[in-house]
């Protein structure tokens, strides 16, 4: 079951971005968290290829990442030897795929939920932000993926990991087939992806891979999880929020380096308000 807990007041704020668990074993603070932040609470939870194909998704699906694989190999010539590369790579750079993006830092979370829409309109929404447990993920995987990730001790599928289970098929395009038959209705994998820029790395970037038999993902965490928990953020705190993420440098100039982040940053933070209605 989802729970939904309003957000009206910086120190809840700041319960959900010091949300740890002390670790015996370790004797060290840990977070089995990952996070999305949506600008608009109504906005819901679903991958660029559902969004961009709809109930067409699984008939285009490989047809865009044959022509994304055919056009980008030039680049990555890698993309030819691993579907999941070419998922990764084809997400990072916009291409619709079944991927959503998550972080492991509530910080990062709150970045994406308190930016990326129009400015003067930033107060009309109450922001979103979504947190699940990957513990309890990782618990309703079929057993040779839990024993994958036990085996790696590891919390989170690599590339490696997962082509381990899944590309020993006729052809490596069919691992998404065995993906898909392999988690049904009922699990995600939750996957990390290779540090190719610095933007993943900065944005401490996880995707969950969407089985086709999820047709609506709010509706498997509200099926299947007990620890989901959507944050909604009340509007008069977005831009509290956004000013004091600056000053903590999260921000488009570190989330997104480079000229287009630099310049997105410093055109937000020097945004007026109510500009737009001065003549």
């Amino acid at each position: 079951m989802i729970k939904t807990v309003r957000i009206q007041t910086l120190e809840e704020i700041s319960e959900i971005i010091f949300d740890q668990t002390y670790d015996s074993d370790l004797q060290r603070n840990r977070s089995p968290f990952l996070y999305r932040g949506l600008p608009n609470k109504n906005f819901r939870l679903a991958t660029g290829l559902q969004r961009n194909c709809g109930e067409k998704s699984e008939q285009i699906e490989r047809s865009i990442l044959r022509n994304f694989t055919k056009y980008a190999s030039i680049n990555d010539p890698a993309l030819e030897k691993s579907v999941w590369r070419q998922l990764i790579i084809g997400q990072h750079h916009g291409l619709p795929t079944r991927l959503l993006d998550w972080t492991y830092s509530p910080l990062v979370g709150l970045h994406f939920a308190t930016s990326g829409e129009d400015l003067s309109k930033m107060n009309e929404n109450d922001a979103v932000l979504w947190k699940i447990d990957i513990d309890e993920m990782n618990g309703l995987l079929p057993e040779k993926y839990r024993n994958t990730l036990y085996k790696e001790n590891a919390h989170l599928f690599t590339v490696g990991m997962l082509s381990s289970i899944t590309d020993n098929v006729r052809s490596f395009e069919d691992s998404i087939a065995e993906y898909d038959y392999d988690m049904e209705d009922r699990a995600i994998v939750l996957l990390e992806p290779p540090s190719i820029d610095q933007r993943i790395i900065n944005q401490y970037s996880y995707f969950s891979i969407i089985p086709k038999k999820i047709k609506d993902i709010e509706t498997f965490f509200d099926n299947y999880t007990s620890n989901t928990v959507k944050y909604c953020i009340d509007k008069n705190l977005k831009w509290r929020i956004r000013d004091m993420l600056d000053q903590m440098n999260i921000n488009e100039r570190t989330v997104y380096p480079g000229l287009d982040g630099l310049t997105t940053w410093i055109k937000r933070h020097f945004y007026v308000k109510d500009c737009k209605n001065q003549h």
